[in-house]
């Protein structure tokens, strides 16, 4: 036990000689504590001009698709050799043919129709004539055969002549003036003999006319220049009537439309418009502030680091606006979309493309404008004259790409820091340092620059 117990003198002598040494010593000196300066990148705010756009994307299609619908049935007895899926054909080229032998035999027909009219018209004229002729003698019989009754009339009170002649006499003469009844009645009826036989001329004239119309329409010709979309025809195939046997799309313009969120689009049409325009955007008063304001337009298609454009026109707004995503439909057309392709360097806008469109309208006045980066939650970290951080909250207005214009909370002079702040503490000490090549790039954007990924 008492071994045990022999450690326990040491470890007390040790205790004591570092207590001497520690009691000897000077107390460690205390500095106060100093505060580090974070560093951070700045842009001074000054107004500048911003050409206010919104940018959405779309697929390009066909400002005018033209279906080939058979007007009339047939055997298809010739297809244009090129008439396949892609083709590009001129403007007039026939691209299918129908057989043209019933409705040649139909134009035969009416035209020998119409002939035989025109005979039995002439017949009636010929007819006409006759019968008047006619009438002319008889009536001159009846003149003779009145006076010839008149004479009896008087022999017969003398008592010269027998009763049964005077009515004999009477008798040719009812006769005589039956006849002149019967041809004055059918010289009556002549004029209407011929209405009717005009009537059936004309009727065989649009018998004719109609004959000529499909025989004109077993001649399938492009209306326009156009690229073929589909062919559902094949030569000495029986086409029926009212069947589709081409589809072609248009080669001078195509259109491309792109769902724009309304905020976007009402912040960019107040950002330009003049007082007066409605507050509120609708489909029924789109129409009235695309006349006043004026938009321009530009297709473009990225291609890696590349960017090709086509100048289009805003034609118009989609009917509807769609209530879910709050978002409208604006259309643009593009003029020449094959005019100035060039394999390998420019493509054609072609059918299907997935494209971005940017609706632009003419600058404004002078504006605050930040990086859209330097927001957090509607407030901007400024530095102010003493270095330190001031959180600012901001209103905010149009929003376009990485930009955001400031409508109030902040003034000219003033600098923002776009660097990234974790955590943000306000009153914070700060190290800044001007970035101009950012705030360079934010004029050329404002300016309307592309933005390139």
């Amino acid at each position: 036990m008492i071994r045990k117990l022999l450690f326990i003198p040491p470890i007390l002598i040790g205790i004591a000689i570092l207590f001497y040494m520690a009691s000897g010593r000077e107390a460690p000196e205390r500095k106060p504590p100093e505060e580090r300066a974070r560093a951070v990148r700045v842009i001074t705010v000054e107004p500048f001009k911003l050409v206010p756009r919104v940018t959405g994307f779309g697929s390009v299609y066909p400002g005018t698709v033209w279906s080939a619908i058979a007007q009339v049935a047939g055997e298809a007895d010739y297809v244009h050799p090129n008439l396949k899926k892609g083709a590009i054909l001129a403007a007039g080229t026939e691209i299918v043919r129908i057989s043209p032998a019933d409705f040649v035999l139909a134009v035969s027909q009416a035209q020998a129709n119409i002939r035989s009219a025109e005979a039995k018209l002439a017949e009636l004229n010929v007819t006409e004539t006759n019968t008047t002729d006619l009438l002319n003698i008889e009536k001159r019989g009846l003149e003779l055969r009145e006076v010839e009754l008149a004479r009896k009339q008087n022999l017969l009170e003398r008592g010269t002549v027998a009763q049964s002649v005077l009515e004999l006499e009477q008798r040719e003469t009812l006769a005589q003036r039956k006849k002149v009844q019967d041809l004055e009645n059918a010289l009556r009826l002549l004029p209407t003999q011929h209405a009717v036989q005009r009537e059936q001329i004309a009727v065989y004239q649009t018998q004719l006319e109609s004959a000529k119309l499909d025989l004109a329409r077993t001649r399938i010709k492009l209306p326009f220049g156009a690229r073929i979309a589909d062919v559902n025809v094949e030569a000495e195939q029986f086409v029926q009537a009212g069947g589709t046997l081409v589809t072609a799309d248009s080669l001078d313009i195509a259109e491309v439309e792109a769902q724009i969120p309304i905020s976007q689009f009402r912040a960019m049409v107040q950002a330009s418009a003049p007082s007066g325009l409605p507050s509120i955007i609708t489909a029924q008063s789109l129409s009235q502030m695309i006349e006043t304001i004026g938009f321009e337009a530009i297709v473009r298609l990225r291609a890696g680091n590349d960017a090709i454009e086509w100048p289009a026109r805003f034609a118009r707004i989609s009917d509807t606006v769609d209530p879910k995503t709050r978002t409208i439909g604006a259309i643009v057309a593009v003029d020449g979309a094959y005019a100035n392709a060039s394999p390998g360097d420019r493509p054609p806008l072609a059918k299907g493309l997935f494209v971005e469109i940017e609706i632009r309208t003419s600058a404004g006045q002078d504006r605050i404008i930040v990086p859209r980066s330097a927001l957090h939650a509607g407030q901007l970290y400024v530095a102010d004259a003493d270095n330190r951080l001031v959180i600012r909250p901001v209103t905010i207005g149009l929003v376009q790409g990485d930009l955001a214009v400031v409508d109030s909370g902040i003034e000219p002079g003033e600098r923002i820091v776009v660097s990234d702040l974790i955590p943000a503490v306000a009153g914070m000490l700060l190290t800044p340092r001007a970035d101009d090549e950012l705030l360079a790039r934010l004029k050329v954007e404002a300016a309307g620059g592309i933005d390139n990924p």
